[in-house]
């Protein structure tokens, strides 16, 4: 189809040029050949009066009005993708969709497994592609490279729409054998041990626990940092270490290793886990419907009493 003069298909490939500043990886993104996606870059550059992409060593780099193109036309795409995904019917029965999902490992140990089991016979067909949150997952999903990103409140893209997924306690999760959970739990028997913390990504992004203790101000030892929550209960086994761990991930991992757990001994703050999408996909029904599925599966993760710590 030709809008102005223009072959539509090429504002995808287009996309895929500028996202990826790679002929071959722009061609095996779209499933075409090299030779194919270099005549597409031809024909845009014809079209637009402008070289788009220039070659600087072994690398290619947007001109100045393809970065000032980029955002529109990625928006422009999405938008379109939203008008034909809301103007479908969504049947997850019969649907063969893939989903992209950002989250961390906990989330999926949390949330994601009791969503695949109840896919299992809701949406057979129904593929999840979940992916590790890093530092840019939130300008990722901005950019529409994902259907969903689960983060605490104050790691989504402040410019998209997120609704609250759970709620979470933190604990403080340590080996079964450490003499610091012989006693009553006091702040400075914690601080007085060496800890475990998680960061993830190239910039070491703190995860939330880590984040809001530095926020305020207590000084710990640490002694190893992770890359993601499930590492941590190696990083416990049969040492001295602590760390302040989701309440739902310590009573899961305490069932499969010899840890324990208790309240954290002062003030913490509820860590709120959210779900965002991109704006323009609100009307999308697949993902509306998703949505609801995974709210579903948050509601039914039953929360443990906090008194049963102390047992």
């Amino acid at each position: 189809m030709r809008y102005h003069g223009l072959d539509l298909n090429l504002l995808v490939a287009l996309e895929a040029l500028l996202d990826t500043r790679s002929v071959s990886k722009a061609a095996a993104r779209l499933n075409l050949s090299q030779p194919a996606m270099s005549a597409a870059l031809s024909r845009l550059r014809d079209y637009f009066h402008d070289d788009l992409l220039v070659v600087c060593g072994r690398r290619m780099y947007p001109t100045a009005y393809a970065e000032q193109l980029a955002p529109e036309l990625k928006d422009r795409l999405a938008d379109l993708g939203a008008m034909i995904s809301g103007a479908n019917a969504f049947d997850p029965t019969a649907s063969h969709r893939t989903f992209r999902i950002m989250g961390s490992d906990y989330v999926t140990a949390t949330v994601l497994a009791p969503l695949v089991q109840r896919l299992a016979e809701a949406a057979p067909g129904v593929r999840l592609d979940i992916a590790p949150v890093h530092d840019d997952s939130a300008e990722q999903l901005a950019e529409g490279q994902a259907d969903l990103l689960l983060a605490p409140d104050g790691y989504v893209h402040p410019d998209h729409p997120a609704e609250l997924l759970l709620e979470e306690l933190h604990v403080v999760l340590g080996w079964s054998g450490n003499p610091v959970f012989r006693t009553p739990l006091t702040e400075e028997a914690v601080f007085g041990c060496g800890h475990v913390a998680v960061a993830m990504g190239r910039d070491r992004t703190l995860a939330f626990a880590d984040r809001e203790l530095a926020i305020m101000g207590k000084d710990r030892r640490v002694e190893v940092t992770a890359g993601g929550f499930l590492a941590v209960p190696w990083l416990l086994q049969g040492t001295g270490r602590l760390a302040f761990v989701h309440q739902r991930l310590a009573v899961s991992v305490a069932k499969m290793f010899s840890l324990n757990w208790r309240p954290i001994p002062f003030p913490f703050p509820v860590m709120r886990e959210m779900a965002q999408h991109h704006r323009t996909r609100s009307a999308d029904a697949g993902l509306a419907w998703l949505r609801r599925e995974l709210a579903r599966a948050a509601a039914g993760i039953t929360v443990v009493d906090r008194r049963r710590s102390k047992q």
